[in-house]
Parts: structure tokens; C-alpha cells; sequence
């Protein structure tokens, strides 16, 4: 009986989470303009804001998939810049983006993607990692401060001076303590809540100029 009221709840639940998901305004826009997420309006708005992706640019896209924010900053970049994507999971190709799939913890898939930055240098490191939330931030929040902290690690070990991340984050344990971590690493740490961002989520994105 128990089993049976708990899937009652649960199918409640995602119905709710699926009507207010259909009805969102970001969901019919991307649908409607060819954006594989709603997250491509987080990043537009960002850089709107910040003029930080420019043409030219050479930009890398951690933890890529569906490819939103890949598809936006390619357009960004134009024909003259470098877009380079990777994630763990399967992406589907996209116009003038090489897709690299593996973990850019791994010796050879971060050496892959420097491959392919060439005798370029990286201008931009992109970051809308997030972990499988399991609904409870005591097991949700370290995940995700670990993502974050490994697009830092990424974004250090490959920017230049004068180079960008734009990072998501979850507002919880350990952003405070990370924020100020990077705050000595890079000279400006600025945050952005996009008005794609549904308000009662946690999420923020953080900009960081090393």
C-alpha cells in the first residue's frame, strides 16, 4: 500500500513538473527558434550582459550535452572562431562544433580538446555542468561543488590572462568557500541570475576573468 501511495505522489508530481514544463515561455521559445534546452536564453542573457564571446573567439564547452549552450556560443564565435565541446554523454553533431566525448579529467580526452585548440588559446571556458540531483542537497550540493570545481581546475590550467569562465553554480555548502578560493585565482568574480532561471531554482552562474 505504502509502495502504491508513494508512486501515486510521484506521478503527481511529474505531471505537474511536465505541465509547468510545456507551458514555460523559454520551452516553446527554444522549440520555436531551434534551441536543443531552455538554457540557451541563460547564456545569451549572460553574454548580453558581459559581451564576453565574440567572434573569433575560441571557446570550450564542458559537459555539452544536449548542446544549447554549444549552439549558442557557435553562433557567437562565428566562422572565425573555434567552438569545442565535450561531456561524458553522446551529443548530437551540430554545424561547426567538434564534439569530443569522454571525462576532460582524463589525460587523453584533455589532450584531445588541446588538440583541438591548436595554436589557438582558449578565450572562454563554458561550464552548465550539473550532477543527476537526487532531490536532496546533502548528496546533491557536494556533486555539484565538485563539478564546479573541476571546470576551474579546467578553466585555470587553460586560460590566459584576460580569459573567462562562465560557470553555473548551486547557492549552498561550499560556494562561499569556493567563491573566495577563486576570488585569489582570478582577478574579477561577478554573478548573474538569468531570467531564464526559474526563481525557485538555486542555481546562479558565476563569471570569473583570470
Amino acid at each position: 500500500m505504502v509502495t502504491r501511495i508513494e508512486n501515486k505522489k510521484l506521478s503527481k508530481s511529474s505531471s505537474a513538473w511536465m505541465k509547468e514544463h510545456l507551458d514555460d515561455h523559454y520551452v516553446q521559445r527554444a522549440q520555436k527558434e531551434g534551441y536543443r534546452a531552455r538554457a540557451a536564453y541563460k547564456l545569451l542573457e549572460i553574454n548580453d550582459k558581459t559581451g564576453l564571446i565574440k567572434k573569433g573567439m575560441t571557446v570550450v564547452d564542458l559537459g555539452s550535452a544536449p548542446g544549447s549552450w554549444s549552439q549558442v556560443a557557435s553562433k557567437l564565435v562565428g566562422d572565425s572562431g573555434i567552438l569545442i565541446a565535450s561531456d561524458i554523454l553522446p551529443m548530437d553533431a551540430l554545424p561547426d562544433v567538434t564534439f569530443i566525448q569522454g571525462d576532460f579529467r582524463e589525460a587523453e580526452v584533455f589532450d584531445t580538446i588541446m588538440t583541438a585548440v591548436g595554436d589557438k588559446q582558449v578565450d572562454v571556458v563554458l561550464s552548465d555542468m550539473a550532477p543527476n540531483t537526487a532531490g536532496n542537497s546533502a548528496i546533491d550540493q557536494p556533486r555539484m561543488m565538485y563539478l564546479c570545481e573541476l571546470a576551474v581546475d579546467f578553466a585555470l590550467a587553460t586560460l590566459p590572462m584576460g580569459g573567462a569562465l562562465i560557470m553555473k553554480v548551486f547557492q549552498g555548502t561550499g560556494t562561499q568557500e569556493l567563491r573566495q578560493q577563486m576570488q585569489q585565482d582570478f582577478s574579477k568574480v561577478r554573478s548573474i541570475k538569468p531570467a531564464a532561471s526559474r526563481a525557485r531554482s538555486k542555481e546562479m552562474f558565476w563569471i570569473a576573468i583570470k
